[in-house]
């Protein structure tokens, strides 16, 4: 009696079904499991194993027609919440159940404050005043450890950094005290400094409040984190449902052991020169490839954006949003960027194709490309390919994605008619996709599946330099892996390089020839791959390495930190001049940056 007490959800048969061309195809068949009071359950799978679907489907937020429950069963305090009626599901949505969504940017709506959204979390089952609604909707904002609640309320969505979009996201769900905290990848687009902030909130307020907490990710290193029990999906279907010690320590099915298998681990790189795809060749010893010269020159590249306000739209203030940094990138390299959200990775990389304004000097091949037009980028732009953050927002949505990948090869005029069609093929066959989807749309796939096509349009041209923002944040651990060694393959046949931009420390550190650690828009530290992971000189790189999330969960889990750290800002006023920094050269190339006043 005591054990069934302690049940809070049980789920039964989940069956959902989508539409497609050629008949319903089930994505999710038969799932079936438990939710105990306080507990954490984690489901864990690739993407497109219905991991959201699963989730989507106990709120009954299925998308509809497309998507249709075809059976099965969810009792919740012994009443099925998936046989309710529309109008009682409203009162079971918040009250009893919260879901913290997967992109915080999407949750919210862009033209209401933070205020307005958060106080209808709190008046959505009940008429409140509106004084308690304001102190609440405060009293959440501080519990999330958002500072200064008050002045938050009256910002947007744009105004807040992705960790303070998603702790608001969080302050929501938890509006209504639910028993029950559907978390659907509630860290995966975060930096690993506000991500390991994020979980240790959700285990505070799991503790505090006695809620129960289903989490869905593809981070095997949360999953060791956070879970208590682990249900791991493929296709549909659940393939071992087990507590998270013998999930890690003893796994029953082959598809968990690839699972884990495939998991980044940060140091298992450690005493070796080379990243890892090259050691697997067993080509210890084979250094970047070195040509006539560096394949890209970057020189004192300052970028800054003037914010305008008052009647005339004069520039008030300024963001510094690079300061003065310089590198150069070999033949055949990789040069990875790390950093914390905002530090201006992702604005170098938009520079280096003249995406941006900027300031300095940027050669490419030894062209100089300060000031050229579109038509004079084209040539450079051939060589140098990127790999956008968002996929959804890197695809036209009206476009079949076999069309898109073509688009460069038809826009540079390399290919048409039925060599158009086989190398298009060939490059989905290349990651990971099949040549049969080629006639499908971007909404029809999942969130990896997309990126994936996005890593096939840069590679469609073969060019000398690809910039890949954030490429496989999207992926779950074993579609990454092979991105991953795909990359290095590819690099390893024709020397290609990557500026590689990424706040994934495990995975910087597998596929880096050298590292290039960024703060507030300068490097704090840079050096080969080898001296930024095994002697970190600088706090700021110990600081993000000491975030990774351990796929071990034999080890302590970190404690929660009550106030949350955001980077200072990089707004400033217009008279403001950046302070002078010093170099410490460590030795073979091993520099550390420092502030001028020390």
């Amino acid at each position: 009696m005591q054990q069934s007490s302690s049940r809070l959800l049980e789920v039964d048969g989940l069956t959902v079904q989508v539409a497609t061309p050629v008949g319903a195809r089930t994505v999710v068949a038969g799932l079936s499991f438990r939710l105990d009071r306080g507990k954490t359950l984690c489901i864990a799978g690739e993407s497109g194993s219905g991991k959201s679907m699963t989730a989507l489907s106990l709120m009954q937020l299925l998308p509809k027609p497309m998507a249709r429950l075809a059976g099965g069963s969810a009792r919740l305090a012994g009443r099925d919440i998936l046989a309710l009626p529309e109008a009682e599901m409203r009162q079971v949505r918040g009250r009893h159940i919260g879901m913290i969504f997967q992109e915080p940017m999407t949750s919210l709506n862009p033209i209401l404050s933070i205020g307005r959204q958060l106080g209808g979390a709190v008046s959505a089952h009940g008429a409140i005043s509106v004084q308690t609604v304001r102190r609440r909707a405060v009293e959440l904002l501080d519990q999330v450890q958002i500072p200064e609640p008050e002045r938050r309320l009256r910002q947007y969505p744009h105004e807040l950094s992705g960790g303070m979009r998603q702790r608001v996201v969080i302050a929501m769900a938890l509006a209504q005290n639910p028993e029950i905290l559907i978390a659907d990848e509630p860290s995966t687009a975060l930096d690993v400094t506000v991500q390991a902030q994020i979980l240790a909130l959700i285990r505070k307020l799991q503790v505090d409040r006695g809620i129960s907490v289903l989490l869905i990710t593809h981070d095997m290193g949360v999953v060791a984190e956070m879970a208590d029990d682990v249900l791991v999906m493929q296709h549909g279907r659940m393939v071992e449902h087990s507590p998270v010690g013998v999930i890690f320590s003893t796994p029953r099915d082959d598809y968990t052991k690839r699972l884990l298998a495939a998991v980044p681990r940060l140091g298992e790189m450690k005493g070796t020169s080379q990243p890892k795809r090259i050691l697997e060749r067993q080509r210890l010893d084979r250094p970047a490839r070195q040509g006539n010269g560096p394949l890209v020159e970057v020189n004192d590249l300052t970028v800054r954006f003037d914010i305008k306000g008052g009647i005339l739209q004069r520039p008030v203030r300024r963001v510094h949003a690079v300061e003065g940094i310089s590198f150069a990138i070999q033949p055949g390299e990789t040069l990875s960027l790390v950093g914390e959200s905002g530090c201006g990775k992702s604005t170098t990389g938009k520079a280096l194709l003249n995406l941006i304004p900027w300031q300095g000097e940027i050669r490419v091949t030894g062209r100089p490309t300060k000031g050229l037009r579109a038509r004079a980028m084209r040539p450079i732009l051939r060589d140098v390919q990127m790999i956008f953050q968002d996929p959804y927002a890197s695809l036209d949505p009206r476009m079949r994605v076999g069309d898109l990948v073509a688009e460069p090869l038809v826009i540079h005029g390399l290919a048409e008619g039925s060599e158009l069609t086989d190398r298009v093929a060939y490059l989905f066959r290349r990651v990971g996709l099949s040549p049969d989807q080629m006639c499908r749309y971007p909404h029809e796939f999942s969130g990896g599946q997309r990126q994936r096509i996005c890593i096939a349009r840069a590679l469609s041209l073969s060019p000398k330099l690809i910039v890949a923002d954030e490429s496989v944040a999207a992926l779950d651990v074993s579609i990454q892996a092979q991105v991953l060694d795909l990359l290095q393959d590819i690099q390893d046949e024709t020397a290609i390089s990557y500026l590689f931009i990424s706040h994934d420390m495990a995975v910087v550190e597998q596929i880096s020839h050298r590292v290039a650690v960024m703060y507030m828009g300068r490097f704090v530290e840079m050096g080969s791959r080898t001296q930024i992971f095994e002697n970190p000189q600088h706090r700021y790189t110990r600081k993000l390495m000491e975030a990774v999330p351990v796929a071990d969960p034999s080890l302590p889990r970190r404690a929660f930190v009550e106030k949350a750290e955001d980077l200072p800002s990089s707004t400033h006023t217009l008279d403001y001049v950046p302070p002078r920094q010093n170099v410490r050269d460590i030795g073979g190339g091993h520099l550390v940056w420092a502030p001028a006043s020390g």
